[in-house]
């Protein structure tokens, strides 16, 4: 058989395999209800993954393999958790701070800083290491930070802090 026949199925089966998931390289900062939906998430993914291994042969193989792969990310990520504080502070963004800002134009937007895992934007959750987050966190009441954003730098005003 040609090496190169061996080289090709090499690459097929590794081609079946699940792409690793990424692990930022920012310290992994959770606030207390971040570091509870990681070990929620890890349990809810070993029960996916006892679910699909006690199927046996009919197991799908391409799920099970999603499954560890997912597994070994936020096991990872929960591993390396490094719980902060609740924010106490009302003169001093922190992670876990609901932080009221307003832009050049006068508009508002009330975020809370929260780590990687615990980001979603759509309801206001920050990752504290986003250029967002970085712009506020140890702003102080009426600080004006400068937002680097994608779209063109903005000046914002720290309006309002509330600790979580």
């Amino acid at each position: 058989m040609s090496r190169a026949f061996v080289n090709e199925d090499n690459a097929a089966a590794q081609a079946d395999q699940p792409v690793e998931r990424q692990v930022s390289a920012q310290p992994n900062y959770v606030t207390p209800q971040g570091r509870a939906q990681l070990q929620a998430r890890v349990a809810e993914l070993q029960a996916l993954h006892a679910e699909q291994a006690a199927r046996g042969e009919q197991a799908d193989q391409q799920r099970l393999a999603d499954l560890q792969r997912d597994l070994r990310y936020f096991n990872q990520r929960l591993a390396s958790a490094q719980v902060v504080p609740g924010a106490t502070s009302s003169d001093k963004v922190q992670i876990g701070s609901w932080v009221t800002f307003a832009d050049e134009s006068g508009s508002e937007q009330r975020v809370q800083l929260v780590g990687e895992d615990q980001a979603d934007a759509a309801r206001g959750l920050i990752n504290w290491g986003s250029p967002l987050g970085r712009a506020l966190l140890g702003a102080r009441l009426n600080d004006e930070v400068l937002w680097q954003r994608p779209a063109g730098d903005q000046l914002i005003e720290v309006i309002r802090i509330e600790p979580a």
